[in-house]
């Protein structure tokens, strides 16, 4: 298995990485021992704290390495008149009568209560590739809903849009 993802998204992985380990790490270390010197480790809330905010910071920092491993690394750039990867793609839903914008994106970066939604998504698989004016069927479960592309303002990848913690 492997996460498509631009070279954005494995620059801010990276740059991610370098916090973690080289500002956060020493300080979350330095916490540990300042906890562990409260006394009996047993009944220690700090140093239980400390330990697993190191534990986090660590995990993060596997998960994030893990992810630029096995990436697979995409160009963003999609045809002038098809939606594509960071697109702002405005929907009108059949069934509820009312339009919505979305912006198409890498699994990385994806948050649904800002709008942007994965292209792997069932809503982005159907958008990616189609036109202003084409109708699209979205699969959720066993049903779906029609919607219709009624624009498409193209996007750039850049550094703005945060990736997704976890």
């Amino acid at each position: 298995m492997h996460d498509e993802l631009t070279q954005v998204d494995i620059k801010k992985m990276q740059e991610e990485i370098d916090y973690r380990e080289l500002e956060l790490r020493p300080k979350l270390i330095e916490d540990v021992q300042t906890a562990r010197a409260f006394g009996d480790l047993s009944e220690n809330f700090e140093y239980k704290a400390a330990k697993q905010a190191q534990r986090k910071n660590d995990s993060r920092v596997r998960y994030l390495k893990r992810m630029i491993a096995s990436a697979v690394v995409i160009d963003p750039t999609s045809a002038a008149d098809e939606a594509g990867l960071f697109d702002r793609v405005t929907l009108f839903i059949e069934d509820e009568g009312e339009e919505e914008t979305v912006t198409i994106v890498t699994t990385l970066r994806q948050d649904p209560l800002k709008g942007r939604i994965s292209k792997e998504s069932p809503a982005g698989q159907a958008i990616v590739g189609h036109k202003a004016g084409d109708r699209v069927f979205v699969k959720v479960g066993d049903g779906g809903y029609w919607a219709e592309i009624r624009k498409i303002e193209k996007g750039v990848d850049d550094d703005t849009m945060e990736i997704r913690s976890y």
